[in-house]
């Protein structure tokens, strides 16, 4: 634990100054409209390709981000590989903006992101900026606690081939291959990506297989440039989201999974996630001068899967369909097998008009999004068999999303910058029927207006900055479930940012103070709406306060320690629960209310601690000491002792040897062993409870990782 706090102090992935500008410069045009240059006053961090490739060894984008001040990261299967999530500052995935060369990508329906359908995707990311608190005006969904921008488009001038192998524990293999002509005859250049990624899991049956390819074409001018982007997605993921509940957990079941074991014996071996999600991206550049510049982008992303299900002794009237009749015996009942669809389209234009001269930085940018979604479900087979229609529910949904912004950063002195940033988003939903209420039409439509305003001082080694945002959010498609009366309202954000910080050749720190005043935050509470859901409730009042350290130092040439740490207040003010009761026969009685004056926001550590400590004892040898600390976490809005995580403490080692020879520019031989010391610990969990016969039952889950496990890769470069 020592060896932590040691390092505490030092941040992740700290540049010099000047490594800092370049990551700027060298940003395509898409990029740089939705990206903070080194003077905006927004607190950030970026992570450069050689950060990413010392990491990528299979596991998903967000255990990639794990080091950065103020993650948590948590994954179903407990390895890293499947389906993973992300919290920032404790802010959830849909409320986290995701942009792919500025695109958006979170679902626009949901707001989550699921990284699960770009696998390897880091092998064709050139950077990455973090944004926390409201950020600068992006792309897509309201940034309502942080951003995440991915660049894949940076120009690679000379050409080059690599081969990336992993393979390690619970049957987990990577394999890349990446091609890149490098620039041909002056304009033309090529960049491709083939990847397959595949593991059993941690947890029992939780295996994934997971394929990808990335085609990027591009024409480069004096003046123009043109690119096209093809990336395709394909998984297959046994279904681990239902968690470990508290009793398998303190008996020792740490690896067990509920999913298909509805079915009679062994459970049912295809209970499976399966998606597929093409990306199409076209960028047109023209720079008219050394000072302005245009782009405009077109995209299309289509996305089509389903999950499957194994369902036990339930009604036909469930499905819409008549009881079976077999010979002489009727069946209201039967075990279905059942796929649920999703079948979307999501298309648009962004555009953006750069101007840099001197004293001003300016860019005038939106854009214009459509989404078309729908949802239904069919049934491949019943026990009884399907006398009447397979498909037994089939609605459609609609969002449409205009934006535009504005950002100046304008030079007031030597040592000043103000920054301003205004942006309007007009947001529609049409939302034709839900699975389990299918006569509840959503039409609703929203207008945001989102300012923000900042000092930002850089003098010498010296640089701080100050800023005030207000964001505001629609609500996703699961909070529309509720009666006509019981509609929710939309959440709004004012983000308070103090930051101040120091870099010199040998040593960087940095401090960041914020305060996010959180109006009609949407949190469940249990409530049962009118149409009988549990969706989530808007609460007056409640925030989040905290304060960043992170810094980095490298006395001597074979030696750096980098790391970070937050400590931070998370509170719902007032904040009401409901539980459900039942009589002793079980019927339902109503629900049980409770009141709470001021208590923690669920899933929201109040200390979050990140280092690395690295030795080069040889020339061509890096031996890397990597910890992670996350304090204890509290299932729900109750900030009961009896629903919480523990907090956990872990350390990763990681051994990189590099050499070259001949034909072979680089190689790479890259061990890291996770969990080195087979610390048990749970990251994400979520909790129900209800009152049967006066008594409450409580009823925790929990997602389990991994203990100690490795990977070894061997990443070849020509």
């Amino acid at each position: 634990m020592n060896l932590f706090f040691l390092a505490s102090y030092f941040s992740y992935g700290q540049e010099k100054t000047a490594d800092k500008d370049s990551f700027y410069i060298l940003s395509p045009v898409e990029v740089k409209a939705v990206r903070a240059s080194e003077k905006a006053p927004v607190t950030k961090t970026n992570i450069s390709k050689k950060d990413i490739e010392k990491q990528n060894l299979g596991q998903d984008l967000p255990f990639l981000l794990n080091q950065t001040p103020n993650v948590v990261v948590n994954a179903d299967a407990g390895n890293g590989v499947g389906y993973t999530g992300i919290r920032i500052r404790g802010t959830d995935a849909t409320r986290i903006n995701v942009t792919l060369n500025g695109i958006p990508y979170n679902d626009a329906e949901s707001q989550g992101t699921f990284f699960v359908d770009l696998p390897d995707f880091a092998s064709s990311v050139n950077s990455i900026q973090i944004q926390r608190g409201v950020g600068s005006s992006s792309n897509g969904a309201g940034a309502f606690g942080a951003t995440i921008n991915f660049s894949t488009n940076e120009i690679n001038k000379k050409h080059y081939a690599e081969l990336n192998n992993s393979c390690g524990s619970f049957n987990t293999w990577k394999n890349t291959l990446k091609f890149g002509s490098g620039i041909l005859y002056n304009h033309f250049l090529l960049d491709t990506r083939l990847s397959n990624v595949s593991s059993d899991g941690y947890i029992d049956r939780a295996s994934s297989k997971l394929h990808s390819i990335y085609i990027s074409p591009a024409w480069v001018g004096e003046k123009d440039q043109i690119r096209f982007n093809l990336f395709k997605g394909y998984e297959k993921t046994y279904q681990a989201w239902y968690g470990v509940s508290e009793a398998d957990l303190k008996a020792g079941n740490r690896k067990i999974n509920y999913a298909g074991t509805e079915k009679p014996g062994e459970p049912y071996d295809n209970e499976t996630d399966n998606y597929w999600q093409d990306h199409y991206q076209l960028f047109y550049t023209h720079r008219f001068n050394e000072q302005l510049s245009f782009n405009n982008t077109l995209f299309y992303t289509k996305g089509k899967g389903y999950y499957e299900e194994y369902r036990a002794d339930q009604p036909y009237a469930d499905y819409n369909l008549p009881d079976a009749v077999v010979g002489s015996t009727t069946y209201p009942n039967s075990d279905f097998i059942r796929q649920l669809w999703l079948d979307n389209n999501f298309y648009g234009e962004i555009l953006s008009l750069q101007y840099h001269k001197q004293k001003t930085e300016f860019t005038l940018g939106g854009g214009y999004t459509k989404y078309e979604g729908n949802h239904f479900g069919e049934l491949t087979w019943a026990q009884h068999g399907i006398t009447g229609p397979a498909r037994w529910y089939d609605f459609d949904a609609l969002k449409t999303d205009l934006n535009t912004y504005a950002k100046l950063l304008y030079k007031i002195s030597e040592k000043w910058n103000g920054y301003a940033d205004l942006q309007y988003r007009h947001v529609k939903y049409d939302i034709n029927g839900f699975r389990d209420h299918p006569a509840l039409f959503i039409k609703n439509s929203y207008n945001f207006v989102n300012p923000k305003f900042g000092l930002s001082y850089n003098y010498a080694a010296w640089n701080g900055y100050a800023s005030l945002s207000v964001a505001k959010k629609e609500p996703n498609r699961d909070d529309f479930e509720a009666a006509q009366n019981q509609q929710p309202k939309p959440e709004q954000l004012n983000d308070l940012e103090l930051g101040i910080g120091k870099t010199r050749s040998n040593c960087s720190w940095g401090a960041t103070i914020y305060y996010m005043d959180y109006k009609d935050q949407l949190v469940l509470t249990g409530k049962i709406n009118d149409v009988g859901a549990y969706t989530r409730t808007n609460i007056p009042k409640s925030y989040r306060t905290g304060i960043e350290l992170q810094g980095s130092v490298s006395p001597i040439s074979w030696f750096k320690a980098a790391g970070n740490i937050a400590f931070s207040r998370n509170k719902v003010k007032n904040f009401t629960e409901y539980i459900d009761e039942y009589d002793n026969s079980g019927q339902y009685t109503g629900q049980k209310i409770n009141n709470y004056p001021s208590t923690d926001i669920v899933l929201s550590p109040n200390a979050v601690g990140a280092a690395t400590i690295s030795f080069l004892p040889v020339k061509k040898l890096e031996l890397s000491l990597i910890s992670k600390y996350v304090s204890k976490q509290y299932l729900d809005n109750t900030q009961n002792e009896g629903r919480k995580l523990d907090p956990y403490y872990v350390q990763d080692a990681r051994a990189i040897y590099s050499f070259h020879k001949g034909v072979l520019k680089e190689a790479n031989l890259i061990l890291q062993v996770n969990n080195l010391f087979n610390k048990k610990y749970e990251p994400n969990g979520y909790t129900y409870n209800y009152i049967y016969a006066g008594e409450l039952s409580v009823n925790n889950y929990y997602f389990p990782m991994a203990g100690t496990n490795f990977m070894v890769a061997m990443n070849l470069k020509f």
